[in-house]
């Protein structure tokens, strides 16, 4: 019997791709075009000429960062706890995500489509929001407790890695699974049995790299007051101790270099078909050291269960919820959310376009080519350091750094974005190209074709796919960070969420946190749409 499944996928012609494909690149010419000039770069007065004297001494300080051992210790206690947040923040995200992929992949709901929607739109809330607008909303119910940097990393970390496991379980061969459902077994079991080993080695790859990011999201946090190297980089910030500041943000660029190392190598090793997850001693050893560092983290931070289920904390939720329903709806207000809405999408297409041309015209210098002379490693190897301190730091701190220069609004949030953007950008489309293929440009080379016409007529073309996708997927992350840079008055909607809750206005918190979930889930739809388009 023929099912649905079984049907053959209706392909669009290739005239009809290709108009499609032209439709999609019109139009996001068309939001870049109207982004640049809501940004008032070329219409208005954006350059803030009083702070240029301020940026040039943080400029200068990146020389002469501050070595004392006193603030090296802080500096030192500082890192151990945003480690701490982010291993036990990820580690719980992980649970919470492989117990939520059981709720939401096909594999489970089979033909009941509607239970797996109201599951889906269950967890589209918490993924939604920001890991410090979590942190903002944590801290007025459980105060300055370690929990809340756990938690607000953990709970939307938790509903994307459960979408991402769901998509994982689906996709792996369903064989042993099916044999098993005609078997009589239960689709609980069946899933654990049939395709649970198939899947480990991704799923534990996904895993590990959940943990990496978890590392500058703990740094994120400690902005809004949680702790940690964030909390410090905030200090030394605001009292213009601008030698700390970067002694702070070198911590960081190490911290996210060994995260980003460990990670790499687990993924590749889980990634090997030749290595079984259970097996393998690495992959064996990195879990058992994310187990042991999560038992210290504990202890480190003196986490205590009954915080979370204390009478403060009950009666503060309690009053939160209560004062928060039913949400604000005044005109005025839905008015300024729209506006808000607005120059947020326009900031995030902004900081995308930005940082998607910076990475493709680094990323041949990013790249690690087989065969290359000393001149062109040390150039690539000062590029990707580079790289890795634009990512290091956060967005809101970029953003108060352009904010010396730039007058508040849209361009100084989309620069914060697309430089942080262009770091993560720049490293994805820099391995993108080491795996791309390299005879055409081998072939022009040997043809006499300079360096340069070989990398644009050899490459460049091959990028565009993988440009693309990952333009795409980083614009998902950057509608969400545009909250972020927003919380410090860099626009968009977070100055209107920021508003609200230091006036403590919870119906207008709710209202406004309704609207960014919604944008969220529209941005993504959208994305998801233009990646079809141009496959």
């Amino acid at each position: 019997m023929t099912t649905l499944l079984d049907r053959p996928v209706p392909v669009a012609p290739p005239l009809v791709r290709d108009r499609r494909r032209w439709a999609w690149a019109l139009g996001a010419l068309a939001l870049v075009g109207w982004a640049l000039a809501a940004s008032g770069l070329f219409s208005g007065a954006v350059l803030n000429p009083g702070g240029v004297a301020q940026f040039g001494r943080f400029a200068s300080a990146a020389l002469r960062p501050e070595l004392a051992p006193e603030f090296l210790a802080v500096v030192g206690e500082s890192v151990l706890v945003t480690v701490a947040y982010a291993v036990l923040g990820g580690g719980l995200a992980v649970l919470l995500g492989a117990a939520g992929a059981l709720a939401v992949a096909r594999t489970t709901w089979g033909r009941r489509r509607a239970g797996r929607l109201v599951v889906r739109g269950v967890l589209a809330v918490p993924r939604g929001l920001h890991e410090a607008v979590w942190g903002l909303l944590l801290l007025n119910v459980l105060g300055l407790d370690p929990w809340v940097g756990v938690l607000a990393i953990a709970l939307p970390y938790g509903a994307v890695t459960a979408t991402v496991f769901a998509g994982i379980l689906d996709e792996v061969p369903r064989g042993g699974f099916d044999a098993l459902l005609a078997a009589g077994a239960g689709r609980g079991t069946a899933t654990l049995y049939g395709l649970l080993p198939q899947a480990t080695g991704s799923l534990l790859s996904y895993a590990f790299y959940r943990l990496e990011c978890a590392v500058r999201s703990a740094v994120v946090l400690g902005l809004i007051g949680a702790g940690g190297l964030g909390y410090q980089l905030s200090l030394s910030f605001t009292s213009l101790r601008w030698e700390q500041v970067w002694t702070t943000v070198y911590a960081l660029a190490v911290l996210c270099l060994a995260a980003e190392a460990a990670g790499r190598a687990v993924r590749r090793r889980a990634a090997d078909p030749r290595a079984g997850a259970g097996r393998d001693p690495v992959l064996a050893g990195a879990v058992w050291a994310v187990l042991v560092l999560a038992g210290w983290a504990v202890w480190f931070l003196a986490l205590s269960p009954a915080t979370l289920v204390s009478a403060r904390a009950r009666e503060q939720l309690g009053h939160v919820l209560s004062a928060a329903w039913p949400p604000a709806t005044d005109r005025d207000l839905l008015a300024a959310v729209l506006a808000a809405a607005v120059d947020t999408v326009l900031m995030s297409v902004l900081a995308i376009a930005f940082a998607a041309f910076g990475a493709v015209a680094l990323a041949g210098l990013v790249a690690r080519p087989r065969s290359a002379g000393p001149v062109r490693r040390i150039a690539g190897g000062a590029v990707r350091t580079a790289l890795l301190l634009l990512r290091a730091v956060p967005p809101p701190v970029w953003a108060l750094v352009l904010l010396f220069v730039l007058l508040p609004g849209v361009l100084p949030g989309a620069l914060a974005l697309g430089v942080y953007t262009l770091g993560v950008l720049g490293r994805l489309v820099g391995e993108a190209v080491e795996e791309s293929d390299q005879r055409p440009r081998e072939a022009l080379r040997a043809a006499g074709a300079p360096p340069a016409a070989a990398w644009l007529y050899g490459t460049v073309p091959s990028l565009a796919g993988p440009v693309v996708a990952l333009a795409c997927y980083r614009w998902e992350v950057a509608i969400r960070d545009t909250v972020l840079v927003g919380l410090l008055g860099a626009g968009g909607i977070g100055v209107l969420l920021s508003a609200s809750t230091a006036s403590f206005d919870w119906p207008a918190v709710a209202t406004v946190l309704a609207a960014i979930v919604l944008l969220g889930l529209a941005v993504d739809l959208l994305s998801e749409r233009a990646r079809a388009a141009l496959r």
